[in-house]
């Protein structure tokens, strides 16, 4: 695989906006194996692919364990009973946004009425 498709430490971090403590950690706990050249790291196009879906599964909520086992299963074609688990994990945390959806969108409602109220009562108002 030719050098110029790998990142360097610094670029990965760049790229993907993260702290290099954050990309440290994901090594630490082996989400990431990037190539080693002394003290310097190289993220090859796998493990690009895997800090993508790492990023993804953080936006979505799910834990890093949840993670894992999302990446594993795209790295390897995983049986029946994997895809159940996941779709299950997938249904409860689309459970979970659902959720938080409704409570943004309760807040905002309850946040734009007081807001309105507060409009209405400006005209008899005396200035200061």
């Amino acid at each position: 695989m030719p050098d110029e498709q790998l990142l360097s430490f610094k670029e990965m971090c760049a790229r993907f906006e993260t702290t290099p403590r954050t990309l440290r950690y994901y090594e630490y706990i082996e989400l990431l194996s990037p190539r080693r050249d002394g003290r310097s790291r190289f993220y090859s196009p796998r493990e690009i692919a895997r800090m993508t879906l790492i990023l993804r599964g953080r936006r979505f909520g799910f834990s890093l364990e949840e993670i894992r086992q999302w990446l594993l299963l795209y790295e390897q074609k995983g049986s029946r009973g994997q895809y159940e688990a996941w779709l299950a994990l997938a249904d409860r945390q689309l459970a979970v946004l659902d959720q938080q959806m409704a409570e943004l969108q309760a807040a905002r409602d309850d946040l734009k009425s007081l807001r309105d109220s507060s409009e209405q009562e400006m005209p008899g108002l005396t200035e200061d």
